[in-house]
């Protein structure tokens, strides 16, 4: 059996808690509650991975290396799979901030990948950065018979949803309604003709139905998270 494709975002770090759009790299450190997620991530691992990366984050390099102290794992830095930048919304935590980031994150889910976040990047350019890497994980490893062992992937929650609902079909209604918590993940496995089926998503397993109300945007703003 192939090995499967472990997307985890990051355990809490103080821009989480301060509710801030922290996207620019290295941003901000772990919590001490974040590394015990990612400790708690990597226990209830059944055996270690074959592969641990981790974007050129802060928060996501410290989640790597607490994963891959406990299962005794070397950690490698990818570039291109970092959080969706903010632009001129970096580092702020108002309402306005928070509602038009998910303003624009909705409207890429529902096909409208040109549009940009205010001086930052549009959903294509998040897919055209993220996905190469992916495809080359996959060539490179999941696509060989011999190799058997999953590849963790520490990354960042905006993204992994985007990424992942493109790469498995995904249904948008129900990434939008679904966030990751802080060291929450996406399983991947790879099938045939280079494409994907979704495993799990965070604490829920196939089949993904649609959701017939959702409100992303309002949801984030309720929320003491709105990254994820």
């Amino acid at each position: 059996m192939s090995g499967r494709l472990i997307l985890v975002r990051h355990g809490q770090s103080h821009g989480n808690v301060e509710r801030r759009l922290d996207t620019r790299p290295p941003g901000a450190d772990l919590t001490d509650l974040g590394r015990d997620q990612a400790r708690a991530f990597a226990r209830e691992r059944d055996r270690p991975p074959g592969l641990l990366i981790h974007s050129v984050a802060r928060r996501a390099a410290q989640t790597a290396a607490e994963i891959g102290s406990e299962l005794r794992v070397a950690t490698a830095e990818f570039e291109g799979i970092h959080e969706v930048q903010a632009g001129e919304l970096e580092n702020r935590d108002d309402d306005d901030a928070i509602a038009e980031f998910n303003t624009v994150y909705q409207r890429w889910h529902q096909g409208e990948l040109e549009v940009a976040m205010p001086g930052g990047e549009n959903g294509r350019d998040v897919l055209d950065r993220y996905l190469p890497v992916i495809t080359d994980l996959r060539l490179r490893y999941l696509d060989d018979h011999g190799w058997t062992e999953d590849i963790v992937v520490v990354s960042h929650g905006a993204a992994i949803r985007l990424a992942a609902a493109i790469l498995a079909g995904v249904e948008s209604s129900f990434v939008l309604d679904h966030h990751l918590a802080n060291a929450e993940s996406v399983v991947l496995a790879p099938i045939t003709d280079g494409r994907w089926s979704c495993l799990q998503w965070g604490a829920m397993k196939p089949p993904f139905y649609p959701e017939p109300d959702v409100h992303p945007v309002e949801d984030a703003l309720e929320s003491v998270d709105p990254m994820g």
